[in-house]
């Protein structure tokens, strides 16, 4: 026994020590292999690093392409990475099917659901990138609706939409130029790997960066053929909407310019009727009403204009104005009505501006002076006048008549064909035991004096009327009349004022006839008194026939 251990004994101590050996023995030519290596390794010229350094600057900033590569490419290595976890959890679940996983495979497929789990949420985030990544910027801007320029004020948005389309165009080819710079910076670095790994053949990493760099130039080719037919539509639809839209803006410019000019036209020949009206003609009412009325027809022939030149079927319009006009005509009524109105007041001349009248509605008078006329009212400002002071004790308004009220209510005119004058009275009554005959003759006197100016006037206006109007009676003349009344005779005495100032007229021959009649002593004015003779006779003594005489 002990025979055959020592024999075994020493062949195992003699394999044991052969490795050491051979240890020291190899150690030396290790370090000369590796001497030998240093000093072989090929010399790379400068300028071709610095040539690659600054191409992967390049590529790396400011290059969205680059970047939406290294996402898809991300995305495609956590794919895979799924892949693979995937197909390990399945193995361990087919394995639990079999017979019971211990804990150390238990533990592994925990990990590996994790793990999954964890690239499901990177994976979430690069969504984006998992079909056509460069689909987005591949896409060129959406032109949208293009204006129709059907007016002068289309013509600036169509400009718009010109400086809008040239901007997303020029954007547009700002990408096709980037990745067409990201092309070409890739093909000079494949060239220069391709240099670095023929200076350095056992380089891995020029290798492994080579096959990255060929991956790209393949991914982006296509990307560039696609990129290259896109733009070729797009600018080709770009340029033809471009050509359409500047046709139908010098189309609308002329258009414009010729109705600017027909305007123009129509508003020197407005400006001289006006000139000439105005330096021809001496009267400011007439004068006012003509300016209306070519003001009225300016604005109407520029609305024609207008709607002729841009509503394209003008006859579709007006068949539908026609079937609208009952349900128009009845729901704007008053409107209406008061246009017509207003043509019956400027073509029959009945009231003009400047003219005072007395308008009465619903028992309500208001007299004032016509201030202005429009297409749909009258305006009036009321003035101080008899009626004012008797019945509305207000003045100053201004009041506003619908046309249409010409046809309905009355309206007096105080100044109608030039007539500057009114007759206007002023009563009082004497007893009836007055010289009636010199209280007569003091009113006629009195008012004789005063109204001669516009007794005149009248005259004059009334001869020019003649020839209008059939006037029976054009007695101008201040009139006297006496009435018997129930406190006495009433003297009513008659005379032409001015229309405008009817009270100062008024009140001046109103002062002056109550101080005549004051003065004498066989007139006496009346109003309601009450007499009781008892046992004398309280009346006026009458004076002897012959002294009547000597005192006329």
């Amino acid at each position: 026994m002990r025979r055959l251990l020592l024999p075994l004994l020493f062949v195992t101590v003699s394999l044991l020590a052969q490795p050491g050996v051979q240890n020291t023995s190899v150690a030396p030519a290790t370090v000369e292999s590796n001497t030998t290596k240093k000093k072989s390794a090929p010399k790379i010229p400068h300028y071709l690093l610095e040539e690659k350094k600054q191409l992967d600057i390049d590529l790396k900033e400011n290059n969205i392409w680059s970047k939406i590569y290294s996402n898809y490419h991300i995305y495609k290595e956590l794919k895979h990475e799924e892949e693979a976890i995937d197909k390990k959890i399945a193995q361990l679940h087919k394995l639990s099917k079999r017979r019971r996983l211990n804990k150390a495979q238990k533990e592994v497929l925990e990990s590996l659901e994790n793990k999954k789990k964890v690239l499901q949420g990177k994976l979430q985030l690069l969504k984006e990138y998992e079909k056509d990544p460069f689909k987005k910027f591949l896409t060129p801007p959406k032109i949208g609706t293009v204006p129709s320029v059907g007016n002068p004020f289309a013509v600036i948005s169509a400009l718009s939409f010109q400086e809008k389309l040239k901007n997303d165009q020029k954007e547009y080819n700002s990408r096709y130029e980037s990745i067409k710079s990201v092309m070409q910076q890739l093909h000079a670095k494949e060239k220069l790997l391709k240099q670095l790994i023929a200076l350095d053949p056992k380089n891995k990493a020029y290798q492994t960066e080579l096959e990255t760099v060929k991956d790209q130039i393949k991914t982006f080719t296509p990307v560039i053929e696609i990129f290259e037919t896109t733009q070729s539509v797009y600018t080709k639809k770009i340029d033809e909407i471009k050509l359409n839209l500047q046709a139908e803006i010098k189309k609308e410019i002329e258009k414009a310019t010729t109705i600017g000019i027909i305007i123009l036209i129509f508003l020197v020949l407005v400006f001289l009727i006006k000139y000439l009206v105005r330096r021809y003609m001496s009267d400011n009412e007439r004068f006012y009403t003509i300016n209306k009325f070519l003001n009225f027809t300016f604005f109407t022939l520029l609305l024609l204009t207008l709607l002729f030149a841009y509503i394209e079927n003008v006859s579709y319009l007006v068949t539908i104005l026609g079937f609208a006009s009952a349900g128009i005509a009845i729901a704007m009524k008053d409107w209406f009505m008061s246009i017509m109105g207003w043509f019956v007041i400027i073509i029959g001349g009945a009231i003009h501006v400047g003219d005072r009248v007395k308008f009465v509605r619903n028992g309500m008078e208001y007299v004032g002076d016509i201030v202005d006329i429009s297409l749909l009212r009258m305006t009036i400002q009321e003035d101080v006048t008899l009626t004012t002071y008797m019945k509305n004790r207000r003045a100053g308004r201004i009041i506003f008549v619908p046309n249409n009220f010409v046809f309905t209510d009355m309206i007096a005119n105080y100044s109608h064909a030039g007539l500057k004058t009114v007759w206007d009275g002023i009563d009082f009554v004497v007893t009836f035991d007055s010289n009636i005959n010199k209280a007569t003759s003091i009113a006629k006197e009195v008012t004789k004096k005063y109204s001669k100016g516009y007794t005149d006037i009248t005259r004059k206006q009334l001869n020019k009327l003649r020839s209008q109007y059939s006037m029976k009676n054009t007695n101008v003349e201040p009139r006297i009349f006496a009435f018997i009344d129930t406190n006495g005779m009433r003297i009513s005495a008659w005379y032409h004022t001015n229309a405008y100032a009817t009270l100062t007229l008024r009140s001046t021959i109103s002062t002056e006839i109550i101080e005549r009649i004051q003065a004498e002593e066989d007139i006496r004015l009346a109003y309601p008194t009450q007499s009781i003779y008892i046992d004398k006779d309280v009346r006026k003594p009458q004076m002897p026939e012959g002294l009547e005489g000597e005192q006329a």
